[in-house]
Protein backbone atom coordinates (compact mmCIF):
# COMPACT_ATOMS: atom_id res chain seq x y z
CA UNK A 1 0.00 0.00 0.00
CA UNK A 2 1.33 3.56 -0.89
CA UNK A 3 1.37 5.49 2.53
CA UNK A 4 1.53 9.13 1.60
CA UNK A 5 0.60 11.18 4.74
CA UNK A 6 -1.34 9.57 7.92
CA UNK A 7 -4.79 9.64 6.98
CA UNK A 8 -6.50 12.58 8.96
CA UNK A 9 -10.62 12.85 7.56
CA UNK A 10 -13.02 11.45 5.42
CA UNK A 11 -12.46 11.91 1.87
CA UNK A 12 -14.57 14.10 -0.43
CA UNK A 13 -15.55 12.25 -3.45
CA UNK A 14 -17.02 13.97 -6.19
CA UNK A 15 -18.76 11.75 -9.02
CA UNK A 16 -19.94 12.93 -12.37
CA UNK A 17 -21.21 11.29 -15.77
CA UNK A 18 -21.87 12.93 -18.80
CA UNK A 19 -22.70 11.75 -22.41
CA UNK A 20 -20.96 14.00 -24.39
CA UNK A 21 -21.21 12.64 -27.56
CA UNK A 22 -22.89 15.99 -29.26
CA UNK A 23 -20.39 17.95 -27.69
CA UNK A 24 -18.12 16.41 -30.79
CA UNK A 25 -20.53 17.06 -33.08
CA UNK A 26 -19.73 20.22 -33.00
CA UNK A 27 -16.52 20.69 -30.96
CA UNK A 28 -15.34 24.49 -31.65
CA UNK A 29 -18.41 26.22 -30.05
CA UNK A 30 -19.26 23.49 -27.44
CA UNK A 31 -16.23 21.94 -26.48
CA UNK A 32 -14.33 25.22 -24.31
CA UNK A 33 -18.11 25.82 -22.64
CA UNK A 34 -18.02 22.17 -20.94
CA UNK A 35 -14.74 22.13 -19.99
CA UNK A 36 -14.90 25.96 -18.11
CA UNK A 37 -18.17 24.85 -16.51
CA UNK A 38 -16.94 21.40 -15.40
CA UNK A 39 -13.59 22.52 -14.29
CA UNK A 40 -15.33 25.66 -12.29
CA UNK A 41 -17.95 22.97 -10.34
CA UNK A 42 -14.60 20.80 -9.03
CA UNK A 43 -12.97 24.25 -8.27
CA UNK A 44 -15.94 24.95 -6.27
CA UNK A 45 -16.58 21.04 -4.69
CA UNK A 46 -12.70 20.70 -4.37
CA UNK A 47 -12.80 17.20 -3.91
CA UNK A 48 -9.82 14.49 -2.84
CA UNK A 49 -10.88 12.12 -5.24
CA UNK A 50 -12.95 12.94 -8.73
CA UNK A 51 -14.46 10.23 -11.19
CA UNK A 52 -15.94 11.22 -14.17
CA UNK A 53 -17.71 8.86 -16.48
CA UNK A 54 -18.15 9.63 -19.88
CA UNK A 55 -20.57 8.07 -22.84
CA UNK A 56 -20.77 8.62 -26.30
CA UNK A 57 -16.58 9.85 -26.45
CA UNK A 58 -16.25 10.89 -29.89
CA UNK A 59 -19.83 11.24 -31.50
CA UNK A 60 -21.57 9.24 -33.99
CA UNK A 61 -18.16 9.78 -36.53
CA UNK A 62 -15.33 8.80 -33.77
CA UNK A 63 -12.90 8.14 -36.90
CA UNK A 64 -13.46 12.04 -37.40
CA UNK A 65 -13.18 12.96 -33.70
CA UNK A 66 -10.35 11.24 -32.35
CA UNK A 67 -8.28 14.28 -32.63
CA UNK A 68 -10.88 16.32 -30.69
CA UNK A 69 -10.84 13.97 -28.03
CA UNK A 70 -7.17 13.91 -27.47
CA UNK A 71 -7.28 17.45 -27.10
CA UNK A 72 -10.15 17.27 -24.72
CA UNK A 73 -8.42 15.16 -22.43
CA UNK A 74 -5.36 16.86 -23.00
CA UNK A 75 -6.81 19.97 -21.27
CA UNK A 76 -8.46 18.41 -18.83
CA UNK A 77 -5.35 17.07 -17.66
CA UNK A 78 -3.43 20.24 -17.82
CA UNK A 79 -5.85 21.81 -15.93
CA UNK A 80 -6.42 19.22 -13.15
CA UNK A 81 -2.78 19.10 -12.82
CA UNK A 82 -2.67 22.94 -11.74
CA UNK A 83 -5.15 22.14 -9.35
CA UNK A 84 -2.99 19.54 -7.60
CA UNK A 85 -4.44 16.38 -8.89
CA UNK A 86 -1.24 14.13 -9.36
CA UNK A 87 -3.22 10.85 -10.05
CA UNK A 88 -4.31 10.31 -13.27
CA UNK A 89 -6.03 7.10 -14.57
CA UNK A 90 -7.96 7.48 -18.07
CA UNK A 91 -9.49 4.60 -19.62
CA UNK A 92 -10.56 5.63 -23.33
CA UNK A 93 -12.46 2.47 -25.18
CA UNK A 94 -11.68 4.34 -29.15
CA UNK A 95 -11.49 1.35 -30.51
CA UNK A 96 -14.54 1.83 -32.86
CA UNK A 97 -13.43 -0.77 -36.06
CA UNK A 98 -14.76 -3.02 -33.29
CA UNK A 99 -18.36 -4.17 -33.23
CA UNK A 100 -17.31 -6.92 -30.98
CA UNK A 101 -15.95 -4.29 -27.76
CA UNK A 102 -16.29 -0.81 -28.55
CA UNK A 103 -18.65 1.06 -26.13
CA UNK A 104 -17.36 4.37 -26.87
CA UNK A 105 -17.23 4.75 -22.82
CA UNK A 106 -14.49 6.58 -20.82
CA UNK A 107 -13.13 6.53 -17.35
CA UNK A 108 -11.46 9.45 -15.72
CA UNK A 109 -10.03 9.50 -12.63
CA UNK A 110 -7.95 11.93 -10.48
CA UNK A 111 -6.78 11.90 -6.73
CA UNK A 112 -5.14 14.86 -5.21
CA UNK A 113 -2.15 15.47 -4.06
CA UNK A 114 -3.23 14.86 -0.08
CA UNK A 115 -4.04 11.70 -0.43
CA UNK A 116 -3.16 9.33 2.24
CA UNK A 117 -3.29 5.72 0.71
CA UNK A 118 -4.63 4.99 -3.08
CA UNK A 119 -4.65 1.57 -5.38
CA UNK A 120 -6.15 -0.39 -8.17
CA UNK A 121 -7.73 -3.62 -8.41
CA UNK A 122 -6.05 -5.85 -11.19
CA UNK A 123 -8.96 -8.01 -12.29
CA UNK A 124 -6.86 -10.66 -14.23
CA UNK A 125 -4.23 -10.97 -10.89
CA UNK A 126 -7.95 -10.69 -8.68
CA UNK A 127 -5.62 -8.13 -6.40
CA UNK A 128 -3.93 -4.92 -5.99
CA UNK A 129 -1.78 -3.04 -8.21
CA UNK A 130 1.59 -2.77 -6.71
CA UNK A 131 2.30 0.50 -7.45
CA UNK A 132 0.02 3.00 -8.66
CA UNK A 133 2.04 5.10 -11.18
CA UNK A 134 0.97 8.85 -11.00
CA UNK A 135 -0.53 9.45 -14.53
CA UNK A 136 -1.65 6.21 -16.93
CA UNK A 137 -3.98 7.30 -19.64
CA UNK A 138 -5.13 4.03 -21.95
CA UNK A 139 -6.46 4.76 -25.26
CA UNK A 140 -7.49 2.99 -28.50
CA UNK A 141 -7.92 -0.85 -28.06
CA UNK A 142 -8.16 -1.02 -24.06
CA UNK A 143 -9.42 -4.38 -23.88
CA UNK A 144 -6.05 -6.16 -22.99
CA UNK A 145 -5.85 -3.54 -20.03
CA UNK A 146 -6.38 -4.90 -16.47
CA UNK A 147 -7.21 -2.57 -13.82
CA UNK A 148 -10.35 -2.14 -15.59
CA UNK A 149 -13.23 -4.53 -16.73
CA UNK A 150 -15.07 -3.79 -19.87
CA UNK A 151 -18.35 -5.61 -21.57
CA UNK A 152 -20.64 -5.14 -24.22
CA UNK A 153 -23.89 -6.21 -23.53
CA UNK A 154 -24.59 -9.40 -25.53
CA UNK A 155 -25.92 -9.30 -29.14
CA UNK A 156 -29.25 -10.51 -28.47
CA UNK A 157 -30.09 -7.91 -25.99
CA UNK A 158 -29.87 -5.22 -28.87
CA UNK A 159 -33.22 -4.16 -29.45
CA UNK A 160 -32.62 -3.07 -32.94
CA UNK A 161 -30.55 -6.38 -34.15
CA UNK A 162 -28.20 -4.60 -34.13
CA UNK A 163 -24.90 -3.47 -32.06
CA UNK A 164 -24.97 -0.02 -30.46
CA UNK A 165 -22.03 1.41 -28.20
CA UNK A 166 -23.66 0.67 -25.46
CA UNK A 167 -22.29 -1.63 -22.07
CA UNK A 168 -20.00 -0.81 -18.87
CA UNK A 169 -16.55 -0.48 -17.63
CA UNK A 170 -15.97 -1.03 -13.90
CA UNK A 171 -12.38 -0.17 -11.68
CA UNK A 172 -11.75 -1.02 -8.14
CA UNK A 173 -10.02 1.34 -5.95
CA UNK A 174 -9.25 1.51 -2.13
CA UNK A 175 -8.90 5.19 -1.15
CA UNK A 176 -8.08 5.97 2.42
CA UNK A 177 -8.31 2.08 3.45
CA UNK A 178 -11.99 1.84 2.15
CA UNK A 179 -13.00 -0.14 -1.26
CA UNK A 180 -15.55 0.79 -3.74
CA UNK A 181 -16.13 -0.09 -7.00
CA UNK A 182 -16.90 2.50 -9.99
CA UNK A 183 -18.96 1.61 -12.46
CA UNK A 184 -19.79 3.54 -15.79
CA UNK A 185 -22.78 1.94 -18.24
CA UNK A 186 -24.38 2.81 -20.78
CA UNK A 187 -27.86 1.66 -21.65
CA UNK A 188 -30.71 1.41 -24.48
CA UNK A 189 -32.72 4.52 -25.89
CA UNK A 190 -36.27 4.88 -26.60
CA UNK A 191 -36.38 4.26 -30.72
CA UNK A 192 -39.86 5.74 -31.28
CA UNK A 193 -41.98 7.51 -29.00
CA UNK A 194 -44.86 6.17 -30.01
CA UNK A 195 -43.90 2.76 -29.07
CA UNK A 196 -42.84 4.27 -25.55
CA UNK A 197 -46.42 5.66 -25.01
CA UNK A 198 -47.94 2.35 -25.98
CA UNK A 199 -47.73 0.99 -22.32
CA UNK A 200 -45.54 1.13 -19.31
CA UNK A 201 -43.34 -0.18 -18.43
CA UNK A 202 -42.56 -0.01 -22.42
CA UNK A 203 -40.50 -2.58 -24.42
CA UNK A 204 -37.49 -0.18 -24.30
CA UNK A 205 -37.91 0.12 -20.41
CA UNK A 206 -37.61 -4.09 -20.42
CA UNK A 207 -34.91 -4.10 -22.15
CA UNK A 208 -32.91 -2.01 -20.31
CA UNK A 209 -34.16 -3.65 -16.58
CA UNK A 210 -32.88 -6.44 -18.01
CA UNK A 211 -29.30 -5.36 -19.20
CA UNK A 212 -29.10 -3.43 -15.95
CA UNK A 213 -30.02 -6.84 -13.90
CA UNK A 214 -27.95 -8.50 -16.44
CA UNK A 215 -24.92 -6.33 -15.31
CA UNK A 216 -25.41 -6.40 -11.21
CA UNK A 217 -26.10 -10.26 -11.61
CA UNK A 218 -22.35 -10.67 -13.36
CA UNK A 219 -20.91 -8.18 -10.47
CA UNK A 220 -22.22 -9.87 -7.58
CA UNK A 221 -21.36 -13.68 -9.26
CA UNK A 222 -17.81 -12.83 -9.57
CA UNK A 223 -16.41 -15.28 -7.14
CA UNK A 224 -12.57 -14.66 -8.22
CA UNK A 225 -12.79 -10.56 -7.53
CA UNK A 226 -15.61 -10.68 -4.94
CA UNK A 227 -17.66 -8.29 -4.54
CA UNK A 228 -17.83 -4.84 -2.89
CA UNK A 229 -19.93 -1.78 -2.36
CA UNK A 230 -20.24 -0.03 -5.78
CA UNK A 231 -21.25 3.66 -7.80
CA UNK A 232 -23.24 2.68 -10.84
CA UNK A 233 -23.17 5.55 -12.52
CA UNK A 234 -23.58 6.82 -16.61
CA UNK A 235 -26.60 7.00 -18.93
CA UNK A 236 -29.00 4.61 -18.03
CA UNK A 237 -31.40 6.50 -20.54
CA UNK A 238 -34.42 5.87 -18.16
CA UNK A 239 -37.35 7.71 -19.53
CA UNK A 240 -40.32 9.28 -18.17
CA UNK A 241 -43.69 6.68 -17.91
CA UNK A 242 -44.65 8.05 -21.47
CA UNK A 243 -48.17 6.54 -21.72
CA UNK A 244 -48.63 7.93 -18.24
CA UNK A 245 -47.25 11.72 -19.14
CA UNK A 246 -49.51 11.63 -22.06
CA UNK A 247 -52.82 10.67 -19.79
CA UNK A 248 -51.92 13.35 -17.93
CA UNK A 249 -51.35 16.07 -20.53
CA UNK A 250 -54.24 15.66 -22.56
CA UNK A 251 -57.22 14.74 -20.00
CA UNK A 252 -59.52 17.26 -21.68
CA UNK A 253 -57.97 17.13 -25.46
CA UNK A 254 -59.02 15.44 -28.44
CA UNK A 255 -56.49 12.95 -30.60
CA UNK A 256 -55.94 13.06 -34.14
CA UNK A 257 -53.56 10.54 -35.83
CA UNK A 258 -51.89 12.11 -38.65
CA UNK A 259 -50.56 9.05 -41.01
CA UNK A 260 -48.91 9.18 -44.18
CA UNK A 261 -47.21 6.50 -46.55
CA UNK A 262 -44.35 6.83 -44.11
CA UNK A 263 -44.73 5.22 -41.14
CA UNK A 264 -42.27 7.55 -39.39
CA UNK A 265 -44.14 10.53 -40.29
CA UNK A 266 -47.51 9.14 -38.22
CA UNK A 267 -48.18 11.52 -35.83
CA UNK A 268 -50.59 12.24 -33.08
CA UNK A 269 -51.71 15.34 -32.30
CA UNK A 270 -53.72 16.20 -29.17
CA UNK A 271 -55.95 19.60 -29.57
CA UNK A 272 -58.12 21.74 -27.20
CA UNK A 273 -62.43 22.16 -28.05
CA UNK A 274 -60.68 25.29 -29.94
CA UNK A 275 -59.08 23.29 -32.24
CA UNK A 276 -55.28 24.14 -31.14
CA UNK A 277 -52.67 21.74 -30.74
CA UNK A 278 -51.56 21.17 -27.39
CA UNK A 279 -48.99 17.99 -27.59
CA UNK A 280 -47.60 16.73 -31.14
CA UNK A 281 -46.44 12.98 -30.35
CA UNK A 282 -44.38 11.40 -33.75
CA UNK A 283 -41.59 8.61 -33.74
CA UNK A 284 -39.07 11.67 -32.75
CA UNK A 285 -41.06 14.38 -32.04
CA UNK A 286 -42.76 15.34 -28.33
CA UNK A 287 -44.10 18.81 -28.41
CA UNK A 288 -46.22 20.41 -25.64
CA UNK A 289 -47.58 24.19 -26.19
CA UNK A 290 -45.79 25.34 -23.20
CA UNK A 291 -42.45 22.66 -23.65
CA UNK A 292 -40.09 25.00 -22.33
CA UNK A 293 -41.72 25.78 -19.05
CA UNK A 294 -44.01 22.14 -18.52
CA UNK A 295 -41.46 19.56 -18.15
CA UNK A 296 -39.39 21.71 -15.62
CA UNK A 297 -42.79 21.79 -13.32
CA UNK A 298 -42.07 19.21 -10.16
CA UNK A 299 -45.30 16.86 -11.79
CA UNK A 300 -43.27 15.22 -13.70
CA UNK A 301 -41.15 13.81 -11.35
CA UNK A 302 -43.74 11.05 -10.34
CA UNK A 303 -44.11 9.43 -14.28
CA UNK A 304 -40.07 9.02 -12.99
CA UNK A 305 -40.53 5.32 -11.85
CA UNK A 306 -37.75 2.98 -14.05
CA UNK A 307 -35.88 2.36 -10.71
CA UNK A 308 -39.01 1.91 -8.75
CA UNK A 309 -38.51 -1.97 -9.18
CA UNK A 310 -34.53 -2.13 -8.14
CA UNK A 311 -35.19 -0.03 -5.17
CA UNK A 312 -33.58 -3.02 -2.91
CA UNK A 313 -30.90 -3.41 -5.08
CA UNK A 314 -30.09 0.11 -6.15
CA UNK A 315 -30.50 3.25 -4.15
CA UNK A 316 -30.43 6.97 -5.65
CA UNK A 317 -30.08 10.45 -3.30
CA UNK A 318 -33.27 12.42 -3.79
CA UNK A 319 -33.50 14.32 -7.19
CA UNK A 320 -34.35 17.83 -6.90
CA UNK A 321 -32.30 18.88 -10.08
CA UNK A 322 -34.78 19.21 -13.67
CA UNK A 323 -34.57 16.14 -16.40
CA UNK A 324 -31.16 16.43 -17.91
CA UNK A 325 -32.14 15.37 -21.47
CA UNK A 326 -32.98 16.62 -24.36
CA UNK A 327 -31.22 20.30 -24.35
CA UNK A 328 -30.84 22.07 -27.68
CA UNK A 329 -27.16 21.65 -28.87
CA UNK A 330 -27.14 25.32 -29.59
CA UNK A 331 -25.66 27.89 -26.86
CA UNK A 332 -28.09 30.51 -27.48
CA UNK A 333 -30.47 28.07 -26.00
CA UNK A 334 -28.63 26.64 -23.02
CA UNK A 335 -31.68 26.02 -21.16
CA UNK A 336 -34.23 24.98 -23.82
CA UNK A 337 -35.58 21.27 -24.24
CA UNK A 338 -35.50 19.81 -27.72
CA UNK A 339 -39.14 18.70 -29.01
CA UNK A 340 -37.85 15.25 -29.70
CA UNK A 341 -38.69 13.56 -26.42
CA UNK A 342 -40.57 13.58 -23.25
CA UNK A 343 -37.62 14.93 -20.97
CA UNK A 344 -36.10 12.24 -18.96
CA UNK A 345 -33.87 11.80 -15.88
CA UNK A 346 -31.94 9.77 -18.10
CA UNK A 347 -27.97 10.96 -16.49
CA UNK A 348 -28.20 9.03 -12.71
CA UNK A 349 -25.61 8.32 -10.00
CA UNK A 350 -27.21 4.70 -8.09
CA UNK A 351 -25.14 2.73 -5.57
CA UNK A 352 -25.79 -0.65 -3.49
CA UNK A 353 -27.51 0.29 -0.40
CA UNK A 354 -24.19 -0.72 1.45
CA UNK A 355 -22.48 2.70 -0.13
CA UNK A 356 -24.20 3.86 2.98
CA UNK A 357 -22.10 1.98 5.59
CA UNK A 358 -18.96 3.78 4.32
CA UNK A 359 -20.38 6.75 3.55
CA UNK A 360 -21.39 10.05 5.80
CA UNK A 361 -25.09 9.96 5.98
CA UNK A 362 -25.80 13.79 6.23
CA UNK A 363 -23.05 14.94 4.09
CA UNK A 364 -23.97 15.05 0.31
CA UNK A 365 -25.29 16.60 -2.78
CA UNK A 366 -26.53 15.40 -5.81
CA UNK A 367 -27.47 18.03 -8.52
CA UNK A 368 -26.99 18.97 -12.41
CA UNK A 369 -23.86 20.96 -13.79
CA UNK A 370 -23.90 23.79 -16.36
CA UNK A 371 -28.15 23.93 -15.82
CA UNK A 372 -27.59 27.95 -17.34
CA UNK A 373 -25.25 26.88 -19.94
CA UNK A 374 -24.95 24.84 -23.18
CA UNK A 375 -23.31 21.20 -22.15
CA UNK A 376 -25.12 19.37 -24.66
CA UNK A 377 -28.20 17.21 -25.33
CA UNK A 378 -27.37 16.01 -22.27
CA UNK A 379 -26.44 18.06 -18.80
CA UNK A 380 -23.89 16.25 -16.96
CA UNK A 381 -24.41 15.52 -13.26
CA UNK A 382 -22.70 14.96 -10.21
CA UNK A 383 -22.83 13.68 -6.83
CA UNK A 384 -20.25 14.88 -3.63
CA UNK A 385 -20.37 12.45 -0.91
CA UNK A 386 -17.78 11.61 2.16
CA UNK A 387 -16.55 8.20 2.11
CA UNK A 388 -15.46 7.24 5.33
CA UNK A 389 -11.51 5.90 6.37
CA UNK A 390 -10.31 2.25 6.91
CA UNK A 391 -13.51 0.43 6.15
CA UNK A 392 -11.61 -1.99 4.02
CA UNK A 393 -12.29 -4.44 1.88
CA UNK A 394 -16.39 -5.08 2.88
CA UNK A 395 -18.50 -7.59 1.24
CA UNK A 396 -22.14 -6.52 0.62
CA UNK A 397 -24.54 -8.05 3.10
CA UNK A 398 -27.49 -10.56 2.30
CA UNK A 399 -25.97 -11.79 -1.14
CA UNK A 400 -28.14 -14.74 -1.46
CA UNK A 401 -31.02 -12.24 -1.00
CA UNK A 402 -29.69 -9.86 -3.70
CA UNK A 403 -29.46 -12.78 -6.29
CA UNK A 404 -33.06 -13.76 -5.76
CA UNK A 405 -34.17 -10.80 -5.90
CA UNK A 406 -32.72 -9.87 -9.15
CA UNK A 407 -33.43 -13.97 -10.56
CA UNK A 408 -37.02 -12.62 -9.44
CA UNK A 409 -36.81 -9.45 -11.58
CA UNK A 410 -35.27 -10.86 -14.74
CA UNK A 411 -38.43 -13.69 -14.54
CA UNK A 412 -41.25 -10.42 -14.74
CA UNK A 413 -38.90 -8.91 -17.47
CA UNK A 414 -39.92 -10.07 -20.75
CA UNK A 415 -37.48 -13.34 -21.67
CA UNK A 416 -39.45 -14.46 -24.97
CA UNK A 417 -36.61 -13.65 -27.49
CA UNK A 418 -38.21 -13.21 -30.58
CA UNK A 419 -40.20 -9.90 -28.60
CA UNK A 420 -36.76 -7.95 -28.26
CA UNK A 421 -35.73 -8.80 -31.69
CA UNK A 422 -38.77 -7.78 -33.47
CA UNK A 423 -38.75 -4.82 -31.14
CA UNK A 424 -37.64 -2.56 -34.16
CA UNK A 425 -40.61 -3.46 -35.89
CA UNK A 426 -43.31 -1.93 -33.13
CA UNK A 427 -41.58 1.62 -33.46
CA UNK A 428 -44.62 2.93 -35.10
CA UNK A 429 -47.11 1.37 -32.74
CA UNK A 430 -49.29 3.88 -30.42
CA UNK A 431 -52.50 4.52 -29.10
CA UNK A 432 -54.89 2.22 -30.70
CA UNK A 433 -57.92 4.24 -32.03
CA UNK A 434 -61.21 3.91 -30.68
CA UNK A 435 -63.58 2.03 -31.91
CA UNK A 436 -65.88 4.68 -33.07
CA UNK A 437 -63.69 7.13 -35.32
CA UNK A 438 -63.60 9.19 -38.33
CA UNK A 439 -60.72 10.19 -41.23
CA UNK A 440 -60.02 12.79 -43.29
CA UNK A 441 -57.25 13.52 -46.02
CA UNK A 442 -55.43 16.27 -45.87
CA UNK A 443 -52.22 17.64 -47.98
CA UNK A 444 -49.41 18.98 -46.17
CA UNK A 445 -47.20 21.16 -48.87
CA UNK A 446 -43.65 22.38 -48.45
CA UNK A 447 -43.35 26.13 -46.77
CA UNK A 448 -44.15 28.44 -49.35
CA UNK A 449 -45.61 31.91 -50.15
CA UNK A 450 -48.69 30.57 -51.46
CA UNK A 451 -51.36 30.01 -49.37
CA UNK A 452 -51.51 25.84 -48.91
CA UNK A 453 -55.39 24.35 -50.04
CA UNK A 454 -56.87 21.79 -47.46
CA UNK A 455 -58.40 19.05 -48.92
CA UNK A 456 -61.06 17.12 -46.90
CA UNK A 457 -63.77 14.11 -47.59
CA UNK A 458 -64.04 10.49 -46.89
CA UNK A 459 -61.59 9.36 -49.75
CA UNK A 460 -59.07 11.12 -51.95
CA UNK A 461 -60.92 10.07 -55.41
CA UNK A 462 -59.04 12.06 -57.54
CA UNK A 463 -56.31 14.98 -57.02
CA UNK A 464 -55.73 18.00 -59.28
CA UNK A 465 -51.89 19.03 -59.88
CA UNK A 466 -51.54 20.86 -56.81
CA UNK A 467 -52.52 18.16 -54.65
CA UNK A 468 -50.35 16.03 -56.36
CA UNK A 469 -47.22 18.45 -55.59
CA UNK A 470 -48.58 17.76 -51.63
CA UNK A 471 -47.92 15.07 -49.62
CA UNK A 472 -50.88 13.25 -48.93
CA UNK A 473 -51.78 12.33 -45.42
CA UNK A 474 -54.46 10.57 -43.34
CA UNK A 475 -56.09 12.21 -40.02
CA UNK A 476 -57.93 10.15 -38.12
CA UNK A 477 -59.94 11.06 -34.89
CA UNK A 478 -58.87 8.77 -31.85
Amino acid sequence: METINEVKSDTELMLVTANVGSLFEDPKRLLSIWLEEFIAKVSETKPRFLALHLQEVGGKTYENSMDHVQQFIQCLCETMKSMEYTYVRIYMDEDFKSAEHFTALGNIYFGHKDLCTLRIWNFLKHDWEDKLDDEQIFSGNIEAISTKEKSKFPQHFFPECKWSRKGFMRTRWEINGTVIELVNIHLFHDASNLAACSDFPSVYCKTRRRALIHTIERFHLDDKNGSVPFFLFGDFNFRCDTAGVVKELTADLVAHRVQSMKTENTKIHYRNSTGNNILTVGKKEFSHADHQLKFKEHWLKKFDKELEPLTEILIEYPITFIPSYPFEEDPEMPTDYMSTRCPSWCDRILMTPQVKDITKSNEWKYDIIGESVCMGDHKPIYLTVRLKQNKGFTSPKRLDKTLHSLKTLMDQTMVDESLWMEQSNVDDAGISPSPVFSSQYIVVRPISPSINAEVKGDCPAKLDADIDRGVLLKETTV
